[in-house]
């Protein structure tokens, strides 16, 4: 059984950007993980004129809830707020959590952690590095969690 993976990211946002998710859904893909990307998962509801947020809302938290992680974009000072809820929702509901960020500015409130710390409350206190990257390589580097994660019960 495939595992499911929730991209959680602000790149649908931006014409430019977004051409950068075809990279990560590829590196996901290799893996034989099923990719939920939440802006081509809702892009049909925009047309429900008087629902539509609300029902975007809905969709990326049931796809969240059967996902088996949640990968988050976490890029921008301060991060995207709809990729903090996600994480946030992720965290309650128990998932592996993977945070990635190639943005080089600060946006933390302790020389510990890279990004706000309260995005770290799902992950391992001791071992956060292995969940957390800057860089498409990392995520293919085997002393990263997300190679063992990916091949657990494959």
């Amino acid at each position: 059984m495939k595992k499911k993976l929730y991209l959680a990211n602000s790149y649908g946002f931006s014409k430019q950007t977004k051409k950068l998710l075809p990279e990560f859904i590829k590196i996901f893909q290799d893996l034989n993980i099923e990719v939920y990307e939440p802006f081509e998962r809702t892009k049909h509801l925009i047309n429900n004129k008087n629902y539509w947020a609300y029902e975007i809302a809905k969709t990326n938290f049931k796809d969240l809830n059967s996902c088996d992680c949640i990968f988050a974009i976490v890029n921008g000072n301060p991060p995207d707020e709809g990729v903090m809820v996600e994480i946030g929702i992720a965290t309650a509901l128990k998932k592996e959590i993977f945070l990635f960020r190639d943005d080089f500015r600060n946006c933390a409130d302790s020389d510990q952690y890279p990004l706000n710390l309260m995005l770290f409350v799902g992950i391992s206190k001791k071992n956060w590095q292995k969940n957390y990257f800057e860089t498409l390589e990392d995520i293919k580097n085997p002393k990263k969690n997300f190679l063992k994660w990916a091949e657990w019960k494959k």
